[in-house]
C-alpha cells in the first residue's frame, strides 16, 4: 500500500532535503537515455527523475515534464535551474500526464516515464490533506485549482455510492461498514476527523497498517481521477514513442500495477511492444531502509517495436 512516491533527505544529483525518487538507477538505466533525444517526464513531482534525465541529455536534448500541480512544477523548476549551461531545453507543463499526446509528436518521444506515486510535497503538508498523521483540510487535490474535494466527495455521496469508491479503489473488503460510519458522522471537515470515523469502524487488518489507510487511497484515487487518467496516458504513450523508444511505468499499489501490465501485455500481442520487465522490478533492501516508501513501488518497462 503506497502512501507517496517520493520521500527523505538527499545529496547530489537530483537530491533535495524530503524527496527520494523511487527506483532512480533502475528508471533511469531502463530509459537508456539517449544525448539529443526527447524524453517525457508524465509525472515531474519535485524533478528528482527528470534531473537525472536531463543531466544524460545534453545540450541538444529536449524533455518535457507534466504535473498537475503548480506547487511541485515550480519546485521541479528551480532544481533543473541547478543544471546551468548544461541542461537541455526543458518544458515543463501544468497538466494531467492524460494529456501526453497533445503535449508530444507522434513517433516524437525516445522516451516516457511515470513515477505514480503521491509526491512528498503533497503527501507531508498537512494543508493538502492527503495524510491521516496530521490534522489538515479534506482536500487530496493533486491540482488545488480544479476539482472535486475528498470533503465534498465524502459528504455528498450517498452511502453506497461511497462504499462501493472505497471498496474499488481502495480495496477494503469492509466498505459498506466504514461508509456507513461516515455517512452518520457528517460533516466530515478534516483529516484526522475522518481517520477517527474509519478506525471506529474498522479495526486494522495488520500491524502497523493504519485502518484509514485504504479508505484515504480510494478517495485520492477518485478525486484525482487517477486510474482514468492512467489508462489514457498508457494509450498514447505508443503514439509518441519512436520505434524503439521506452515506456517506463513505477506504480505503488496493484490497482495502477494491474492496469500497467495489462497494457504491456496487450502492446506485446499486437506486436507494439518488447517487454523488458517480465517481472516488476522492485526496491532492495538498501532502498527500502533509506525510503520506507519505496517498499511497495514496482517497475514495468517495455520498447516500442
Amino acid at each position: 500500500m503506497e502512501e507517496s512516491g517520493d520521500s527523505a533527505p538527499r545529496g547530489a544529483h537530483g537530491r533535495q532535503a524530503g524527496h527520494v525518487p523511487v527506483l532512480l538507477k533502475e528508471a533511469i538505466d531502463f530509459l537508456a537515455v539517449r544525448p539529443g533525444g526527447l524524453y517525457v517526464d508524465a509525472t515531474v513531482g519535485l524533478g528528482g527523475h527528470s534531473y537525472e534525465v536531463a543531466r544524460r541529455l545534453g545540450r541538444l536534448g529536449r524533455l518535457i515534464g507534466l504535473d498537475k500541480d503548480p506547487a511541485a512544477l515550480e519546485r521541479a523548476q528551480e532544481r533543473l535551474a541547478q543544471l546551468g549551461d548544461e541542461a537541455p531545453s526543458i518544458t515543463l507543463v501544468h497538466d494531467s500526464f492524460a494529456a501526453l499526446a497533445e503535449h508530444a509528436g507522434e513517433n516524437e518521444a525516445d522516451g516516457v516515464l511515470a513515477d505514480l506515486g503521491v509526491s512528498s510535497l503533497q503527501f507531508d503538508e498537512p494543508s493538502r490533506g492527503f495524510s491521516f498523521r496530521a490534522e489538515g483540510p479534506l482536500d487530496m487535490r493533486m491540482n488545488p485549482q480544479a476539482g472535486q474535494t475528498a470533503e465534498q466527495v465524502v459528504n455528498q455521496l450517498s452511502e453506497r455510492e461511497l462504499a462501493d469508491l472505497i471498496y474499488e479503489f481502495g480495496e477494503e473488503r469492509r466498505s459498506r461498514r466504514i461508509a456507513r460510519a461516515i455517512c452518520r458522522a457528517r460533516p466530515i471537515r478534516s483529516t484526522q476527523h475522518l481517520a477517527e470515523v474509519v478506525s471506529a469502524a474498522a479495526r486494522p487488518m495488520k500491524p502497523g497498517i493504519h485502518p484509514a489507510t485504504q479508505t484515504f487511497q480510494a478517495l485520492r484515487i477518485y478525486v484525482n481521477q487517477e486510474l482514468d487518467d492512467l489508462r489514457k496516458l498508457l494509450r498514447a504513450a505508443p503514439r509518441v514513442l519512436k520505434p524503439g523508444g521506452r515506456l517506463v511505468v513505477i506504480s505503488f499499489h496493484s490497482l495502477e500495477d494491474r492496469i500497467v501490465k495489462d497494457a504491456i501485455r496487450d502492446g506485446v500481442r499486437d506486436g507494439t511492444y518488447s517487454v523488458l520487465t517480465k517481472k516488476p522490478v522492485t526496491a532492495g533492501e538498501d532502498e527500502v531502509q533509506r525510503n520506507p516508501r519505496s517498499r511497495s513501488a514496482k517497475l514495468r518497462a517495455a520498447e516500442r517495436l
